[in-house]
């Protein structure tokens, strides 16, 4: 890959550089398993999925603090395509404040913003986004078969300024992993806690430590997981070549609620799936 605008110093090449493709198959083999056993996850739809050139992968989030998204899909996305082909996921930066933050980078875990969406799509990688971020994984369980992004949109500008596919899909049962009563979105705004960039305070009952936030984290319960890649979105073929931001946010969130929707007719009980 070539970036021009890049200095000699190693500390301005972009986090996508850090990706690491043997210590991500390493790691994807260590954990598929134990995702796989615990959670019986399912990848559905990869056969549908561009076979080559970037793409923009706009997903519905799950699970709180200990969401199970990116360990369920990224190892079926590298047995379909191979090591060689990287899958950057946008985290928001708390992410990065943890003990494993020094090996995020190497699996392709970069900073949720433009400059890093930007470079990850223009170098022909996959990106993939969760739009509704904390706000969506703290969704209430009773609600959870919603698609709500909290009016977020730039999604869909960094696939057109890209010139990408939208790759919809969704993902069922991780908001089952405990229960979520509420995102404390009212708490939050009292509290005044928009000066730290956190807009909700969520609530919810799991085990070992009964009711909490966002810390200590409950372990998620073994609820079945099924993600499932939807039909790619050429924005250009079906929206003209000026298209409208919110008629196209419109669009891949009612694709994406159908398709949740059909998911959820197809869940018997909670948690066993």
């Amino acid at each position: 890959m070539q970036w021009e605008h890049l200095s000699g110093n190693k500390f301005d090449q972009p986090e996508i550089f850090k990706w690491d493709p043997a210590f991500t198959e390493m790691a994807a083999k260590a954990v598929a398993p134990l995702i796989k056993l615990w959670f019986r996850s399912e990848v559905r739809g990869l056969d549908a999925f561009p076979r080559t050139g970037g793409a923009l992968i706009v997903c519905n989030h799950s699970g709180g603090v200990l969401t199970p998204d990116v360990l369920v899909f990224a190892p079926d996305f590298y047995d379909h395509f191979g090591y060689d082909r990287p899958l950057y996921t946008l985290a928001h930066y708390g992410v990065f404040i943890t003990p494993l933050a020094g090996w995020l980078g190497r699996v392709g875990v970069i900073h949720a913003n433009r400059k890093n969406a930007s470079q990850a799509l223009h170098s022909g990688a996959v990106v993939l986004v969760f739009p509704g971020g904390d706000y969506d994984s703290f969704r209430p369980t009773f609600s959870q078969n919603v698609i709500d992004f909290n009016g977020r949109t730039g999604y869909v500008r960094a696939a057109i300024e890209a010139q990408v596919p939208i790759v919809p899909m969704v993902s069922i049962g991780g908001q089952e992993t405990q229960l979520f009563l509420t995102r404390g979105n009212r708490l939050a705004k009292s509290l005044g806690l928009k000066r730290i960039r956190m807009e909700i305070l969520p609530l919810a009952v799991g085990v070992p430590f009964g009711l909490t936030s966002f810390f200590p984290a409950n372990l998620p319960l073994p609820s079945k997981i099924v993600t499932e890649v939807l039909e790619p979105l050429d924005i250009v073929a079906r929206f003209g070549g000026q298209p409208e931001i919110d008629e196209v946010d419109s669009y891949v969130r009612s694709v994406m609620q159908t398709a949740l929707d059909r998911l959820a007719g197809e869940r018997k009980l909670p948690v066993l799936g």
